[in-house]
């Protein structure tokens, strides 16, 4: 497999993106086109309300196919300090299903490959340090993490090197801690631009014998559960287990174990090694045959189709409620409910507000891209709307039980795969 070349280094406080020419795993040029959503904001650029609309970045979101390696990726990457600047202010350990996702690796690695008390376990892209937290009183831990995030990992006794994950942070690593026993990198892989200089520095921290696990959304739920809302360009690749070992294998490292996760509304937990050095589970192969059956550029055409028709569907739903005059408020304002609603159209005179929980900082500004405000929660309760619309629809089942008990009897919009209404 031929990598492609890296982009040309810039000037220190320079912004540039690169228009994907070439596939980012293999260096293939025949890429063709499965969707484009239009041109999006980045998902957690928010004014605050009562600014007067005024000019903002957007950038082209597009869906392309590699049929040489499988890789599903996008067709342009933005500079990262665009996406990721230092006030990024995503954390971890505020959402439950992440901890108890942790907590799960961590029994997971220590029944399949434990590790020595003496082994280092790196996190790249470790945020508030939840994931670390969790092998830190039983193994010598460190994090990599460009973001102010990292003051929170530090504050639970975490040691951080305080930059993106690159050559410069493996040799800060490696200077102070020395190899890794474990290497994780959860939900962030598919987050960073030349990817194969990551894999020859994450082989560079890895022991003989170390492990490199892998979280990522999972192509096969992306495409099932039609989760095109969780496109948007902090995710430059969109992996199966397949675009992984073809990554993989052509720096060496062989692929042991893998297995679908329920994070983000489907997730692909990829273990690896250097070849050779364990036996591959036959979890492996299991997952590749479905995907090779399941995966081909055909089903990514349908998906391309039921996308369009989701989209019409919903307008139709909402339309109704407000020639009813009815009133909608989304609910929860995750990164994906800016795909939704930069794609669909929706502005304020059709969704009302979005609510979230009680300190969350985006209160106070509006949705990306739009004059649609975000309010506190308990909106819902006080001043109730005829429909909620769940931003965060893929754990529905979990999120409507919890707002009936809290007060909301209005009725519910499951606004994907196909847009419903929950009574």
């Amino acid at each position: 497999m031929n990598k492609p070349q890296a982009p040309i280094p810039l000037a220190a406080g320079t912004q540039r993106s690169v228009v994907v020419e070439k596939c980012q795993l293999c260096g293939a040029d025949d890429l063709k086109s499965v969707l484009f959503l239009g041109f999006l904001p980045p998902v957690n650029t928010m004014a605050p309300i009562g600014t007067r609309p005024a000019e903002q970045p957007a950038y082209p979101a597009e869906i392309l196919f590699c049929s040489q390696c499988q890789l599903v990726q996008l067709g342009l990457i933005v500079d990262p300090a665009i996406l990721f600047p230092p006030h990024y202010a995503y954390t971890s350990g505020t959402t439950r299903i992440l901890r108890g996702n942790f907590a799960q690796l961590y029994q997971e690695v220590m029944q399949l490959y434990p590790l020595a008390k003496t082994d280092l376990v790196v996190d790249v892209g470790c945020n508030d340090g939840t994931l670390l937290s969790n092998f830190q009183n039983g193994h010598r831990v460190c994090g990599v993490e460009p973001t102010n995030a990292s003051k929170l990992a530090l504050a639970r006794g975490i040691p951080v090197v305080n930059a993106f994950f690159g050559r410069g942070s493996a040799e800060q690593v490696l200077s102070s801690h020395g190899k890794a026993g474990l290497l994780t990198a959860t939900n962030v892989f598919a987050h960073i631009e030349n990817v194969h200089e990551i894999v020859d520095c994450i082989l560079e921290l890895l022991g003989p014998d170390g492990i490199f696990v892998s979280e990522s959304h999972y192509l096969l739920s992306l495409v099932e559960t039609l989760q095109y809302d969780t496109i948007y360009h902090e995710h430059l690749r969109y992996y199966s287990v397949t675009s992984l070992k073809n990554l993989l294998d052509a720096h060496g490292l062989e692929v042991i174990h893998a297995r679908p996760i329920p994070t983000h509304g489907g997730s692909v937990r990829v273990y690896a090694c250097r070849k050779g050095k364990r036996p591959v589970s036959r979890s492996v192969g299991a997952m590749l045959e479905r995907e090779h059956k399941e995966l081909g550029f055909d089903r990514l055409v349908e998906f391309k189709n039921r996308v369009a028709a989701s989209k019409l569907a919903l307008m139709s739903l909402l339309k109704e409620i407000k020639d009813r005059q009815g009133r909608v408020y989304g609910v929860g304002a995750p990164s994906r409910a800016s795909t939704l609603v930069n794609h669909v159209g929706l502005d304020s005179n059709i969704i009302d507000c979005v609510l979230e929980i009680k300190g969350s900082y985006k209160i106070g500004k509006y949705m990306p891209g739009t004059l649609i405000p975000v309010l506190e929660e308990e909106k819902l309760f006080t001043d109730q709307p005829e429909c909620a619309l769940l931003f965060s629809w893929h754990i529905a089942d979990e999120l409507i039980p919890k707002l009936k008990d809290r007060g909301y009897r209005g009725k519910f919009i499951v606004p994907l795969p196909a847009p419903k209404i929950v009574a």
